[in-house]
């Protein structure tokens, strides 16, 4: 079956092709929210309100404004998001075990390993060194502009621009 019929049946409320795109993109959607949340239960929980959020939102996907993939990190990822800026989440992470800060440090948990994961590697690679960073704390660690701003030592409006030229520059190897 051909993805855009796939996601047309998605979108009039098929079951199976609902559990066929679970199939074909949980595993990488999962990796996303934990790449964040570096928390297996809470990325597990986040994954199921993600696909339950594809469900109720499938006839508000448009090819026109984007890939079907991309649409479905973009909600993994802001579930992600919000589920740090959460209290129960922020309270859970005060009193972190000492493994917690070595599996951070731990190759795993890298950003090439991350973007690999997702199979972007070969996109990311061309990149500007600048542009691996903005995307590195923007989209895999979760931060916003304004926190990426300051943990890089930028100015706000700097981190803004180049982070839509690092997007464009994706886009344009991408051909999308």
């Amino acid at each position: 079956m051909q993805p855009t019929e796939l996601i047309l049946q998605l979108q009039q409320k098929n079951e199976k092709a609902f559990q066929r795109i679970y199939e074909l993109y949980s595993e990488n959607t999962f990796g996303v929210i934990y790449s964040i949340l570096k928390d297996e239960v809470l990325a597990e929980e986040v994954l199921q309100d993600v696909f339950i959020k594809v469900w109720d939102n499938a006839a508000r996907y448009s090819e026109k404004k984007g890939r079907f993939f991309t649409w479905i990190l973009n909600i993994a990822r802001n579930a992600a998001i919000d589920k740090t800026r959460s209290k129960v989440f922020k309270n859970s992470k005060q009193n972190q075990t000492a493994d917690y800060f070595v599996d951070i440090l731990e190759e795993k948990n890298s950003f090439s390993h991350k973007i690999d994961a997702i199979g972007i590697q070969k996109y990311i690679d061309v990149l500007e060194p600048v542009c691996k960073k903005l995307i590195d704390y923007l989209f895999f660690k979760g931060f916003t502009q304004k926190e990426t701003s300051e943990a890089l030592d930028m100015p706000l409006g700097t981190v803004k621009t180049r982070n839509r030229n690092c997007i464009n520059k994706l886009r344009e190897i991408l051909d999308v």
